[in-house]
């Protein structure tokens, strides 16, 4: 493992970490799960990290581990403090001159909380990112259904947007990816009907994993799963 000495700072690696399926990380990925000495990882306040989870066999054992343990609920997150102390955890093992990745599920800038340490350590540290493969694209996979086709223009859609403001973007929309569904599943299907555009919707949970799921909406549960997506093609044509 490097172990850079003290006269040189150490790189901070966004480390994407894919959707799940262990085999989906990238091979720089895996260099550099094998090699750095310090892994970083969000975690809820009390289970398993999944990102870790999804790196666990690639790892080669004796790395420091940083578990940032935080609520993830929305009306706490994201927990500012928590962010502070760990990027501060963090520099100090730059400053030592150790290499650092932060496991990111999915994509470390695609909704990933990477942002809020490059945030507080860019400038003063130096960082790379590598990509990850994101959630839209293995839901796609799953679902043989392409994202996008031709000329549509892909729209990224929070679940948690305001039922008005859902309604208009997916009004217009050719082609949407609806994320972080959750608790949001009742809106986002009252939308979409009203739309007429339940039947060009299709709906899965937990992409690439063991337990995934696809389903027709009317039948997925309230809440639905954190890992849980609505790809939506207007024409379908894409779809036929």
């Amino acid at each position: 493992m490097t172990n850079k000495t003290n006269n040189k700072t150490g790189t901070l690696y966004g480390l994407g970490v894919g959707p799940g399926d262990p085999e989906l990380l990238t091979l720089k990925a895996l260099r550099i799960l094998r090699t750095v000495p310090v892994l970083v990882y969000p975690a809820p306040v009390e289970g398993e990290s999944m990102a870790r989870a999804i790196a666990a066999e690639h790892l080669p054992g004796g790395q420091a581990e940083i578990a940032i343990r935080m609520p993830l609920d929305a009306a706490r997150f994201p927990a500012e403090e928590i962010y502070a102390a760990a990027a501060g955890e963090i520099a100090e093992h730059l400053r030592s001159g150790h290499d650092v990745a932060v496991l990111c599920e999915g994509d470390p800038f695609f909704y990933g909380s990477f942002m809020y340490l490059f945030a507080r350590l860019t400038g003063e540290h130096e960082i790379k990112i590598v990509p990850g493969v994101s959630s839209p694209m293995a839901c796609a996979a799953a679902l043989h259904a392409p994202l996008a086709a031709r000329d549509d223009v892909l729209s990224i859609l929070p679940a948690p947007l305001d039922e008005k403001v859902l309604w208009e973007r997916l009004k217009t929309c050719d082609a949407a990816a609806i994320v972080k569904v959750g608790r949001h599943i009742s809106k986002v299907r009252r939308v979409l009907v009203d739309l007429d555009l339940e039947t060009r919707a299709r709906y899965i949970e937990r992409a690439s994993l063991a337990a995934e799921r696809i389903i027709p909406l009317s039948e997925a549960d309230d809440p639905a799963p954190y890992f849980s997506m609505i790809l939506v093609h207007r024409r379908g044509e894409a779809w036929a």
